[in-house]
This record gives structure tokens, C-alpha cells and sequence, in this order.
């Protein structure tokens, strides 16, 4: 069945539907999208008609005029605004899915594993509606393993820690299936946010997300420097106390010590996974130790932090902001291996 399903078309493709980025893996071609999971609406006669897209529409993120919403329609790993989510998928679908016929493309979409039957019910008929023929879905973590390179078909333990836009995936696995999942919902959003709420309360700044993410990517870190305070770095916002720009010198320490509450959420769930792992499974991953996967282990030092915290082995998985992605795509590629890993949502 599977067999006969996969490989009849080119186009056939494998989707991370994440919170802060959509990649758009091609069977046969590999990465082919990867863009902002944003979308601009606008309002026509009381109709919200799509606007932008992608890169483009993140660039409207809080510079929109009354008529244009540009918004994530993701939240936490799941569907927040359906319409949006729905238009976005279309218009990535399309992009990609350049064929004459009129059949659509088989896809295979990522969801938390955390996720409710409800919201993996959106994701997939939020898929089916911008035209796909079939529609399955994979455990994220799963995706991030098999991704990583892991031996997720052995009877061998496996531990990954995937951290996303919107959700941290933590998971032991083994022959081909998830021996132990939890779903936190914090990620790269809430360090983002937490980057926010600090300039706030300490320095009466505001400034908008996409301030805070360059922050964090430019001179975050999951721990404070041992010695002074870091790599400094000029940002702009606007003045509370007045309302007029104004511009400020941050440095690492800082920024660290905003993150400290994220970071220690991350690793008391992975501390937590690590205590209900079977004792079997324990000792394998005392030899493999930890894998860390998605644009959050990117975090300068955060290795380092979850290292010291479990006393494990940590490494950071090599295209690690694509795991995922190349994760979901070898299921497509391999269909007959990874059959057991997908499932539909009825």
C-alpha cells in the first residue's frame, strides 16, 4: 500500500511545519523551501484575503498599516489561526508543487508530540485543503532522530532534544518507536519574550520580537561568562518613560541572565525524561549520550549547560536547524523502512 502510494510522483513531499520556520523537503531533490512561518492578510470588503508570505511577511511583523495583519498563524507547534495556517501551506504547496496535473502531492507533515488529537486533526486538514492527495503525519522527535542520524530501528536507546520556535521535544527512543515523549511548550518564542520582558523591566525599553530574536542570535547565551561580561551590542526601541527612540548598549551577561528561566525549563524536561527512562535504555544513553537538534541548540553554551546539569555526554547534531526536515524527507525516501513511524489522524 505504502509502496504504491509513495514514488508515483516526483513531487511527493515531506513538511516541518514549525512555529518560526516552514522547511519544504522535495522526494528526490532534498530542502527545496525554507521560509518564516508568517502570514499578512489583508482586509478586503471584510474578506481576509492573503497578502504576503514568508520572508516577506516577516518583515511586516508590527510595521503594518489597519488594513494588513501580519501574523504567526502557529503557535506552540500547533494551529492558532487556521485560516492563516491554511493560506500559508497553500501558498508553500504551490511554490513548490509546480506540475500540470491535477493530482496533488503526497504529504507528510511533522506534529509535537504533545500535540491533542484535535490540533493534529487541523494540522492534516489544514494540508488536505490546500490540495494535497494524501496526508500523514510524524512525531516530531521521531523526525528529529531519524534527521540526526540516529539508530532509531535498533533496539538501542536513543535521546533527542529537539528545541523549536514554539516547543521543546524531548524523547528516548527505540526500535522504531517512542519509549518515552514529553512536549514543553517553551522554545526560541519564550527566550525571545523573555529578552523582551527583560529590557523592560531593567532598562524601560520596549522593543518587538524580531529585535529580541536578533538579540539572542547576535550575543544569547545559556549561561553567564565566566569572566566580564561578554560580546556588547547597540539595540534601539522605544523609550517608556518619554515615548521617544532611544538607543542602549547590551551585553552577554545580561542577556544570559533573561534567558536563565527558558533554559532551566529545557533542562528540567530533559532531567525529567531522564528519570523515567527504563533502566536498559539508561545505560545506552550513558554510552550515546545526548542529542541536541533545532535552531535553540544553537544557543552559544547550552550544550555546555545540559552537560553539566545531567552529567552526559551532549552534542549538537550537524544541521541541526534541519533535522527535522531531513528527518520527515527520509521517511519519504524510504517509505517501506519508516512506514511504522507515520500515522493518519482520523
Amino acid at each position: 500500500m505504502f509502496s504504491k502510494l509513495f514514488g508515483i510522483f516526483s513531487s511527493d513531499m515531506a513538511i516541518d511545519l514549525g512555529t518560526a520556520n516552514t522547511l519544504v523537503y522535495v522526494k528526490g531533490k532534498g530542502i527545496v523551501l525554507n521560509e518564516p512561518s508568517v502570514v499578512a492578510l489583508i482586509n478586503q470588503n471584510g474578506q481576509q484575503v492573503p497578502y504576503a508570505f514568508g520572508h516577506e511577511a516577516k518583515l511586516m511583523l508590527g510595521r503594518t498599516p489597519a488594513d494588513i495583519t501580519a501574523s504567526r498563524p502557529l503557535k506552540d507547534g500547533v494551529i492558532a489561526d487556521f485560516k492563516g495556517a491554511e493560506e500559508m501551506i497553500k501558498h508553500f504547496i504551490r511554490t513548490v508543487h509546480k506540475r500540470s496535473t491535477m493530482t496533488g502531492p503526497l504529504i507528510i507533515i511533522c506534529v509535537p508530540s504533545g500535540s491533542t488529537p484535535v490540533e493534529r486533526r487541523a494540522i492534516q486538514d489544514a494540508a488536505e485543503s490546500a490540495g494535497a492527495r494524501e496526508v500523514y503525519l510524524i512525531e516530531e522527535p521521531m523526525a528529529a532522530a531519524i534527521g540526526a542520524g540516529l539508530p532509531v530501528t535498533e533496539p538501542t536507546g536513543s535521546m533527542i532534544v529537539d528545541i523549536g520556535g514554539g516547543t521543546t521535544e524531548v524523547a528516548v527512543l527505540s526500535l522504531g518507536g517512542i519509549v518515552y515523549a514529553q512536549s514543553a511548550r517553551v522554545g526560541g518564542d519564550m527566550m525571545d519574550q523573555a529578552i523582551v520582558s527583560y529590557i523592560r523591566r531593567y532598562h524601560n525599553l520596549l522593543i518587538g520580537e524580531s529585535t529580541a530574536e536578533n538579540i539572542k542570535k547576535t550575543i544569547g547565551a545559556a549561561c553567564v561568562p565566566d569572566k566580564g561580561d561578554g560580546e556588547e551590542m547597540r539595540i534601539k526601541g522605544r523609550d517608556l518613560i518619554n515615548g521617544v527612540p532611544k538607543e542602549i548598549i547590551l551585553n552577554r551577561r545580561q542577556i544570559a541572565e533573561s534567558l536563565q528561566e527558558p533554559v532551566a525549563q529545557i533542562v528540567e524536561a530533559v532531567k525529567e525524561a531522564l528519570e523515567l527512562t527504563p533502566p536498559e535504555l539508561s545505560s545506552d544513553i550513558v554510552d550515546k549520550g545526548i542529542i541536541m537538534t533545532g535552531g535553540g541548540s544553537l544557543l552559544k553554551d547550552f550544550d555546555v549547560v545540559l552537560r553539566k546539569a545531567t552529567g552526559l555526554p551532549v552534542a549538537i547534531a550537524e544541521e541541526s536547524l534541519y533535522c527535522v526536515a531531513l528527518g520527515t524527507g527520509r521517511t519519504l525516501e524510504e517509505p517501506e523502512k519508516f512506514k511504522h513511524v507515520l500515522f493518519k489522524q482520523e
